[in-house]
């Protein structure tokens, strides 16, 4: 979207139709990121369970990831592979319970974005690896008898 398409829809505004239609294509991730900011808040004013635990999780999570990230990839994509799969009121139903989850054991969801985190710092550390290995060395070019330091 170009910036005077981007700045002109935002005085606009968005229809209620648009955010239906928006919600409807991606409600796995619409439910993903309430679930995110519910539990966000539920941890942080101890409604259950407090930040603790969630930066714990979290923590581990991401270790789990680092340190196992093929066999956590696999898991995590064996999950994901079973949500997307779904109907969409099969998709509804798990949103619902991630929200659920968010608000009372909100640590669980917040392990899970560890993981993500985890496995996530080994795809990008790879890419960067791969990028520098194809760039070429710099070579310095001498002439004559020049000293250099």
């Amino acid at each position: 979207m170009s910036k005077n398409k981007l700045s002109e829809k935002l005085k606009e505004g968005v229809s209620v139709q648009e955010l239906e239609d928006f919600a409807r294509k991606h409600s796995t991730e619409v439910f993903t990121v309430l679930a995110l900011i519910i539990g966000a808040i539920s941890s942080i004013f101890n409604f259950f369970t407090g930040p603790s635990w969630t930066i714990l999780f979290t923590t581990l999570g991401a270790i789990l990831g680092i340190f196992f990230p093929a066999p956590v990839e696999r898991g995590l994509k064996q999950l994901y592979d079973f949500t997307f799969k779904q109907e969409k009121s099969t998709q509804m139903i798990l949103g619902a319970v991630k929200i659920v989850i968010a608000i009372f054991i909100p640590f669980i969801l917040f392990g899970i974005i560890g993981l993500l985190a985890g496995t996530s710092y080994h795809y990008y550390t790879r890419r960067a690896q791969a990028t520098t290995e194809m760039k070429q060395p710099h070579q310095h070019h001498h002439k004559g008898d020049e000293e250099h330091d």
